[in-house]
């Protein structure tokens, strides 16, 4: 390899990472990084509601096919929107690390001299003060006191203070760039160590331990995550209440839980939890937020033979202002060793249920959805549920195929309120014995989400500093006898002021005017008519 070609590969390798390492190409990535983000925000995604994606397709199948190759329904997990967030991180770096070694610097460093001309600085004040020279410097030396000064003597004797403000806007910037890097580093460590279960459990007593991923319903978990060392901890739902306006918009929902963890799983002790919408339970490192509900129809079929099963199942709302709702709860034929035989007689109460009926005819509707004598519309189908195929089912449906095919016939409809029954050709009665409650949990663990908030807090802090403080100077010379050669008593002296802002100018005129006016008068606090003039360039400044 020639030493031209290995210097144009260094050559290009150096460019790029400057490039890429500037704050303008920073600005672009995190400009591209929220425009990346919008897909993720607008279109229903994967890991969040399959059934909206499955929904979005069936109306706009070609558009969706699209979409689904390029990622857009998988944002924050596709290669494109990783792509932008690392080079967004290493551009972060890249940028921050010679800034800070530079503002280190600036903060080390003494307030650079006096110009020798001040009259030419956009803020300009002269005046000559009645103290000498070592009483003016005392003056001058409490008025900046707030000041990051320099003071001086040059060789005729004229003293000098060099002072400047506003050190703290810089560290402000690079506060809100180090949080802002902080905060993506957070949330990808969240990403790859976080974990959502979703489960639904009977507001009856019946409860769930998050002892493993087989007891939820849906999980959802980072790559670092295999589900076997889960926060320990188990809850039960005692009871869940809903108040409703008169117009069915519910007002409040509260769900009395029971939980354990740590040391209590030790000696069976019960803590109380009251949970609702903005109170989860945070135990074991973990939130248990409630994020649904619904209501159980309970039946009870009586075989032939006069066996008995009684199931709760819950079932799906459908219309989520009057809870009309909608599901399948299934039977097994008992004591039926034929594995063959007993697929064929397998049982499925299908329909609706109303929480307050109301009927057109014999089509049952909900009208307000707390209970109200409620009611249930279903459809008894008997054969073959399909459990033999192996197939994952549908627990709020039958398979709609096994109907199509035959394998799975009705054999009755009804409406039934709570205590009656239908009785199919065979004997089988199936009852409507009540309802129950159902909730929907959601487990959320997240270890980065306090630093999350932290560097979230430090991005505001560190952008308010950035634009708030503003980054100053000022320079007064102060010079013995009223003016060098003048021959005038020692007792005054001749003052002369420069003010420069190094950022935003806005506000600083006041600042100068003030101080200026303030030194001119000796301190006084207020301006004579002998302390001189100030430079009307410098006051419309």
């Amino acid at each position: 390899m020639s030493t031209s070609f290995l210097r144009r590969i260094l050559g290009f390798l150096r460019n790029t990472w400057r490039g890429l390492t500037s704050m303008r190409t920073a600005l672009v990535l995190l400009f591209l990084l929220a425009l990346a983000a919008l897909p993720g925000a607008l279109l229903p995604q994967w890991s969040l509601n399959e059934s909206n994606v499955r929904d979005f397709a069936d109306e706009y199948p070609r558009l969706a096919g699209f979409l689904d190759d390029i990622g857009a329904f998988n944002v924050f997990s596709s290669v494109w929107f990783s792509a932008i967030y690392v080079l967004l991180f290493v551009s972060l770096i890249g940028c921050l690390l010679p800034r800070s070694t530079q503002y280190l610097r600036q903060l080390r460093a003494r307030p650079v001299r006096t110009p020798s001309n001040l009259s030419r600085l956009p803020h300009h004040a002269e005046g000559t003060v009645p103290l000498p020279p070592d009483e003016m410097l005392a003056v001058t030396r409490r008025k900046l006191r707030h000041w990051r000064s320099e003071e001086r003597t040059e060789q005729d004797g004229t003293r000098t203070v060099s002072a400047e403000r506003g050190y703290l806007r810089e560290a402000g910037n690079l506060v809100f760039h180090f949080a802002l890097v902080g905060l993506l580093v957070t949330v990808a460590g969240g990403q790859l160590t976080r974990y959502e279960g979703q489960v639904v459990v009977q507001a009856d007593g019946s409860g769930f331990c998050n002892s493993g991923t087989y007891n939820y319903d849906s999980f959802r978990a980072g790559p670092t995550v295999d589900g076997t060392s889960l926060g320990e901890f188990c809850l039960r739902v005692d009871d869940f209440d809903v108040d409703y306006l008169h117009t069915g918009q519910a007002v409040d929902y509260h769900a009395e839980v029971r939980y354990q963890s740590g040391e209590d799983l030790d000696d069976g002790t019960w803590r109380q939890h009251s949970l609702k919408v903005n109170n989860p339970l945070r135990t074991a490192g973990d939130r248990v937020y409630l994020t649904g509900n619904g209501y159980t129809p309970v039946f009870t079929v009586t075989f032939p033979d006069g066996q008995q099963r009684t199931k709760r199942t819950q079932w799906k709302p459908v219309d989520g202002t009057t809870m009309l709702s909608q599901g399948a709860t299934k039977f097994d034929r008992p004591d039926m060793p034929d594995e063959q035989r007993r697929h064929r007689n397998q049982l499925a109460v299908t329909g609706l249920f109303a929480p307050t009926p109301e009927l057109d005819g014999k089509v049952l509707s909900s009208r307000f959805p707390a209970l109200n004598d409620p009611m249930v519309a279903v459809d008894v189908l008997k054969g073959k549920l399909g459990y033999a195929t192996g197939k994952s089912q549908s627990i709020f449906s039958v398979n709609q195929e096994l109907i199509d095919s035959g394998d799975l016939n009705r054999v009755a409809r009804e409406n039934l309120s709570v205590g009656e029954s239908i009785s199919l050709d065979d004997g089988t009665t199936v009852r409507f014995d009540g309802v129950q409650r159902w909730v929907n949990l959601q487990v959320s663990h997240n270890p980065f989400q306090p630093y999350v908030l932290v560097f979230a807090v430090a991005v505001i802090i560190g952008l308010g500093a950035s634009l708030s403080i503003k980054r100053r100077r000022i320079w007064v010379r102060i010079t013995p006898g009223g003016s060098a050669g003048s021959g005038e008593a020692a007792s005054t002296s001749a003052v002369e002021i420069g003010g420069l802002a190094r950022t935003d100018q806005a506000g600083y005129g006041e600042e100068f005017t003030r101080l200026s006016g303030e030194l001119l008068a000796g301190g006084t606090g207020s301006t004579s008519s002998a302390a001189g003039e100030e430079n009307s360039r410098g006051r419309s400044s």
